[in-house]
C-alpha cells in the first residue's frame, strides 16, 4: 500500500504535499518523494529512502518550489525497497519537457505490458508499477502521438488491477483512477490568503481525505472509478472522462489500512469499526461478565473495533498495551524478520495491569499469524489467565493483487490451520472472526467491496504469479 498527494497552482506547494503526506505517512514508511513543476516549466524531483519529516525538512523543500506538485510515500507490496523504485518518476520527453507521474496499486498484467513496452525501445529505471503507466503513457503521447488525456484512457483500459495516480506536464497536472476504484482517491479545496488583497485557491488531492485537516483544505469529492481529471490554470477542474466499470473498493481499507478519522468509499472509517466490533460482541454469548474482564485492543488499527465490542457487551474497556509511537506499522515491512523486530520494538505490557484478568483481545485481521501469537504469549506471560482473541475481518484465505501484501496463499494462517488450529498456534483459549456476510450486511453498497481475499472472488488474477518477484507501487 502506498500513499499519493498533490497540489495544484498554488504557491509553494511542495510544502503543501509534504504535510499531506506526512498525514498519510501510515501508508507507507519505506521512501518518500515530491516532484514540483518550477517556473521556468522545468521539474525537479527529490527522493530519497526514510520518512517524510525526515526527508523534506524547510531546508530541503527551500531548494526547490514551484506552483504544482505531486507525491509519494511507499510501502513495496514486493520486490526491493531502494531509491530505484520511489516515487514520482520523472520521463523526459523528446520535446524537451517532463512527465511527473505518482501512483498507489498494483498492475496485474505489469510484465506483459513491460514487456511489449521494452520491445518497442522504452527502457526502465525500477520494477515498479508507477514507472510503468508512466512510460505507457509518455511512449504513447511522444511515440504515438496521443493527447495525454488520450494516453491516459488508452492506460485505462490496457492496464489490469488498482492504480490511483497524479501526473504532471507542462502546466497541467491530471488526476486518474483505475477503471474499479480499487483504492480510495479524493479531492479537496484549499483556500489561502496570497500577498494580495484576494484570498487564492488551489485543488490538493490524497489517497485519505484525512490529510486535508493538516493544510486547512476542506473535503470535495471522491474521485470516480476510471475518471479522469483535467487541471489547468484559471480554469475549473474539467472531467475529461469517466471510464469506469463495477466498483470493486478494497474493504481492507476500512478494516486496517485507512485512518479511523478518513472517509474511505463513502464510510465513515471509525464508525465502520465500531459496528465491527458491536458485531463481534454479539456473536459472544459464552464469555461471562465480570470484575476480571477486560477488553483491549491491539494498539492502534483496532482501537475503534475494540471499543466498538465493549460498548455492546458493556464491559471495562482498557489498554494494557502501550504502543511505542516511533515504530511504524509493522504489517507493512517488506521482510517477516522486520515484521518481528519491530514487535518486539512497539508494544510493551502494563506493569501490574494483567495478573488475573481474563482478556478480550480485539485485532483487525490475521494474516501470517506471527505478530499477533507473540502479543497472546506475551499478555499471558504478565499474568492473564484467559485470552480470548476476536478479529475484526473474516479470516484472509487468498493473495491480494491489488496492492496488499499477502504475498502467497501458502503464508497464509487461514490456508494452513482450522481455527482451531490457529487458536492454539496463538496459545488463544478462543479465536472468533466477524464472518464474511456479517461484514458486509454493515456497508451501504455492500456489492461495490472487493472481498476477494476473503471470497476468492477475483476480477484479475495473472496467469503466472509469483508475488514474491511481482512489481509493487
Amino acid at each position: 500500500m502506498c500513499g499519493i498527494a498533490g497540489m495544484f497552482w498554488v504557491p509553494g506547494a511542495e510544502r503543501y504535499v509534504a504535510d499531506l503526506l506526512f498525514a498519510i505517512q501510515h501508508r507507507g514508511q519505506e521512501s518518500c518523494g515530491i516532484s514540483v513543476r518550477r517556473d521556468d516549466d522545468t521539474i525537479a524531483t527529490q527522493k530519497q529512502m526514510g520518512l517524510v519529516k525526515h526527508v523534506f525538512t524547510p531546508e530541503t523543500l527551500d531548494r526547490f518550489t514551484g506552483l504544482s506538485a505531486i507525491g509519494h510515500v511507499r510501502y513495496p507490496t514486493a520486490g526491493s525497497s531502494d531509491i530505484l523504485n520511489s516515487q514520482p518518476h520523472a520521463i523526459p520527453l523528446p520535446d524537451g519537457s517532463t512527465l511527473a507521474l505518482c501512483a498507489n496499486g498494483d498492475i496485474v498484467n505489469y510484465a506483459e505490458w513491460r514487456t511489449r513496452l521494452e520491445h518497442e525501445g522504452v527502457t526502465f529505471t525500477s520494477n515498479n508499477d508507477g514507472e510503468l503507466i508512466a512510460r505507457l503513457i509518455a511512449h504513447r503521447h511522444a511515440v504515438e502521438g496521443l493527447t495525454i488525456e488520450e494516453a491516459i484512457a488508452r492506460a485505462q483500459s490496457d492496464l489490469k488491477g488498482a492504480f490511483s495516480a497524479l501526473l504532471i506536464h507542462r502546466e497541467r497536472m491530471y488526476a486518474f483512477r483505475d477503471p474499479h476504484g480499487f483504492r480510495p482517491y479524493v479531492m479537496g479545496h484549499l483556500t489561502w490568503q496570497g500577498t494580495g488583497e484576494m484570498p487564492a485557491e488551489g485543488t490538493c488531492f490524497a489517497s485519505e481525505s484525512c490529510a486535508f485537516g493538516i493544510i486547512g483544505a476542506r473535503f470535495v469529492r471522491e474521485l470516480k472509478p476510471g475518471e479522469i481529471l483535467k487541471l489547468e490554470r484559471n480554469r475549473p477542474v474539467t472531467t475529461v472522462a469517466v471510464n469506469g466499470l463495477r466498483p470493486r473498493h478494497s474493504v481492507f481499507e476500512l478494516i486496517y489500512f485507512s485512518r479511523p478519522d478518513t472517509l474511505t468509499f463513502g464510510e465513515f472509517v471509525h464508525d465502520m469499526r465500531k459496528k465491527i466490533g458491536a458485531t463481534l460482541a454479539r456473536g459472544d454469548r459464552d464469555i461471562p461478565p465480570g470484575d476480571d474482564l477486560v477488553v483491549m485492543a491491539v494498539p492502534d488499527s483496532s482501537n475503534f473495533v475494540a471499543l466498538g465490542y465493549a460498548a455492546e457487551k458493556k464491559a471495562l474497556f482498557d489498554m494494557g498495551l502501550i504502543r511505542n509511537h516511533y515504530v511504524g506499522r509493522t504489517f507493512i515491512r517488506p521482510h517477516q524478520e522486520k515484521r518481528d523486530e519491530g514487535v518486539k520494538q512497539k508494544f510493551n505490557p502494563l506493569p501490574g495491569f494483567f495478573p488475573g484478568k481474563r482478556v478480550i483481545l480485539v485485532d483487525d485481521s490475521i494474516v501470517r499469524g506471527t505478530t499477533l501469537r507473540k502479543i497472546v504469549r506475551m499478555i499471558k506471560t504478565n499474568g492473564a489467565k484467559e485470552v480470548h482473541v476476536r478479529i475484526g475481518s473474516p479470516r484472509v484465505t487468498g493473495s491480494c493483487f491489488y496492492g496488499i501484501d499477502t504475498p502467497t496463499r501458502s503464508e497464509l494462517i487461514a490456508n494452513n490451520k482450522s481455527i482451531a488450529e490457529t487458536a492454539e498456534y496463538l496459545s488463544a483459549d478462543t479465536l472468533r472472526h466477524i464472518t464474511l456476510p456479517d461484514l458486509l450486511s454493515l456497508l451501504a453498497r455492500p456489492d461495490d467491496f472487493c472481498n476477494a481475499c476473503f471470497s476468492g472472488d477475483y476480477i484479475y488474477v495473472p496467469d503466472s504469479f509469483v508475488k514474491t518477484n511481482a512489481p509493487g507501487c
